[in-house]
């Protein structure tokens, strides 16, 4: 009986009459991730200003990405899970131009954390 409900429940689903829940990310990639903090000297006269004009603060989650990451529907506001974080990202900056396939993951005025975090390549979901 077990294998006809599962036959049947297969047959149901190929019709298109269910559909199972998603987790609502519909793209992923591998990326090289490293991170960056609003102070002077890794960014430029106003580090607390992303280049969309969004005031970054502390304790945001925000991600910059490279340009090429653009194209692929990682722009402006874009909601990223980042594989090993705890919680939902928020493209708020892009990095420059010379970069690619790459993320930058905000850690405020903490340098410490940002060197101790370091390059690592990561999963990423939006």
């Amino acid at each position: 009986m077990i294998f006809y409900n599962s036959y049947l429940f297969g047959a149901i689903l190929s019709l298109g009459i269910v559909q199972l829940p998603t987790t609502g990310w519909q793209n992923t990639a591998i990326v090289t991730a490293t991170a960056y903090n609003s102070v002077p000297g890794q960014t430029d006269s106003t580090p607390d200003i992303a280049a969309w004009g969004d005031r970054l603060k502390p304790g945001m989650k925000a991600i910059a990405v490279s340009r090429d990451l653009l194209a692929k529907g990682l722009g402006h506001n874009a909601k990223v899970k980042i594989d090993g974080f705890n919680g939902t990202y928020v493209v708020l900056d892009k990095m420059n131009k010379r970069w690619k396939n790459k993320i930058d993951i905000y850690m405020g005025k903490d340098k410490k954390a940002a060197l101790k975090w370091g390059r690592h390549k990561v999963k990423i979901s939006w």
